[in-house]
This record gives structure tokens, sequence and C-alpha cells, in this order.
């Protein structure tokens, strides 16, 4: 779906923006949308995206650092954990995506968007987690990542 890929490219700039800028508040998103056309599907979804990852970054960040061999959050390039997150919300909160959709469109925009090593970067880590995740070693409720 091109409107679902563009709210992904679209929701890792917001974050990007919000990340830099270090305001995740409402009136930075609005700034961001002021600057961007959106239709009313792809704004539906970026807005579920950016507020999805924005209220549980608490939970997503640390699983993000579990399972990047001893890569912390703030050493990563803005534009690799922001990809990394939106996935990651959608792995654990957005039942109604397959998995390999999530992992493959953040591969797809991290290649776009990133480094020469983000694809493989970002796979990495995201493969490691959808694996934990049917394992069952992951349990957000809980707060916590099993080892």
């Amino acid at each position: 779906m091109v409107n679902r890929r563009k709210s992904r490219e679209l929701a890792m700039q917001a974050l990007f923006y919000m990340d830099m800028s270090k305001s995740d508040s409402e009136e930075t998103i609005k700034l961001f949308c002021d600057n961007f056309i959106f239709s009313k599907e792809a704004s539906l979804f970026f807005l579920k995206l950016v507020n999805g990852v924005i209220h549980t970054r608490q939970d997503i960040d640390p699983i993000i650092e579990r399972f990047s061999s001893n890569w912390k959050m703030s050493r990563m390039s803005c534009v690799d954990r922001n990809i990394m997150r939106i996935a990651v919300y959608e792995l654990l909160f957005c039942s109604d995506i397959p998995s390999k959709v999530s992992m493959n469109e953040a591969i797809d925009i991290g290649k776009k968007f990133g480094t020469e090593e983000s694809g493989a970067f970002i796979n990495g880590i995201l493969d490691s987690i959808h694996i934990a995740l049917e394992k069952e070693e992951i349990n957000i409720e809980l707060g916590f990542v099993q080892k």
C-alpha cells in the first residue's frame, strides 16, 4: 500500500524531527503536519504510528537496545532508531499488520533514508526481536524483556 509506505516514511521523518528538537508535543506534531500534504488515509495511519511510538517509547527503546548487540539508542543514527521504533511499535501493538510487512517496510525505508549499512543493521535487530516475540521472550505487559 502506497499510502501506508508514505505514512511510515513521514512518521520516521516526524519522529526524527521530534528527536532532534527534543520535543514530542502536540504542537510539534502539528507544525510537522502543517508542512506536508497528507491524504486522509495516510494521515490516520501516520498519526497512529507517531502517537503510538511516543506513548510506548519507554517500552520500545529498552527492547531495541536489548537486541542491538550493546548499541545504546543514543549511539544509533537518528534515522535508524526511529525506523526501528516504528517497526517495533507495529510488531508489538498492531496485530492487524503481518510482522514480515513491518520488518520489510522498515528495511526498505532504512535503505532509502539511512546509510549503506542501515538496511542490514535494522534487519538484524528486528529479526532478533521478531524471533523473541515468537518464542514469547518479550512480555510488554510486565514491562521487561525475559532473557
